[in-house]
């Protein structure tokens, strides 16, 4: 559904009257429909923009593994923003956040080989079965 947002925003600005202006401005338009769409499912879920930033980021034209890494910078800031107001509201549990930064510090490092080393068809294959366990997960838990 957001993909579909972020697509008729970007053709309605794009087609309605000066193409080379609204081009423009379409191109500045696209990340930051994509970033508040991340930072709203990152926000309201604690995580779990960069499942939304990889397609939207593809279907702006990024190839899917420099999307990947791509989302990864974007959520890194998006991810600090929604902690501190985490932390702000009384919602964080202090304890397990060191531990957690550093797994998932030699998680994302250990990540970013595997995207240089795999084909791109099994990082699609990966990524849908993240994103249909998740799924399957928040349906039954």
């Amino acid at each position: 559904m957001c993909k579909l947002l972020l697509r008729s925003a970007i053709y309605s600005l794009a087609y309605s009257g000066e193409n080379n202006k609204m081009a423009k401005i379409s191109d500045n338009l696209k990340p930051v429909l994509t970033g508040a769409a991340v930072g709203i499912a990152n926000g309201l879920f604690g995580g779990g923009g960069g499942m939304i930033a990889v397609p939207l980021l593809a279907a702006g034209g990024l190839e899917e593994k420099r999307a990947h890494a791509t989302a990864i910078l974007i959520i890194a800031p998006v991810s600090l923003a929604g902690a501190i107001a985490y932390i702000i509201a009384g919602y964080a549990a202090a304890h397990i956040f060191l531990p957690a930064a550093v797994g998932m510090a030699a998680g994302g490092a250990l990540g970013a080989v595997f995207l240089n080393k795999l084909p791109l068809t099994a990082v699609r294959a990966v990524f849908v079965a993240v994103m249909f366990a998740a799924g399957i997960r928040m349906v039954f838990a």
